[in-house]
């Protein structure tokens, strides 16, 4: 098997003992995302929908680092501490995939690292 780990500084580094994402052929593992600043490595606290925004632009740059883009993701889980946000994750999501739009779970989740209250990973397939 042929594993290439993928790495951008778009996005935060790794907070543990994993990859930002592994691709194997045309298939890349995004590891999960949460709203970690790639800058300052800072949780964005402001609003959910700032989270939100920040987890996609993050699971955005590595999906770019592995030579795709979002609508190459074919397999989406969100995970929430709150299930109420599912709402905003579904308008917001509108704004960052083009249809037709990835499988998707949407996990209720007692916490997260670092307290973010959203984490997102994913599953790309790249055209051969």
């Amino acid at each position: 098997m042929n594993k290439q780990v993928i790495h951008t500084h778009d996005a935060p580094v790794a907070i543990g003992t994993y990859s930002q994402a592994v691709k194997v052929g045309n298939t890349v593992y995004l590891a999960g995302q949460i709203p970690l600043d790639p800058a300052t490595m800072a949780l964005v606290e402001s609003s959910m929908d700032a989270q939100i925004r920040r987890v996609l632009d993050n699971l955005r740059a590595v999906a770019e680092a592995a030579g795709g883009t979002l609508n190459d993701i074919v397999k989406l889980n969100v995970f929430l501490t709150d299930l109420a946000h599912f709402a905003l994750v579904n308008e917001i999501m509108a704004g960052y995939f083009a249809e037709p739009y990835p499988a998707r779970a949407a996990i209720g989740v007692a916490s997260l690292p670092r307290g973010a209250g959203i984490e997102m990973d994913a599953v790309m397939v790249l055209a051969e």
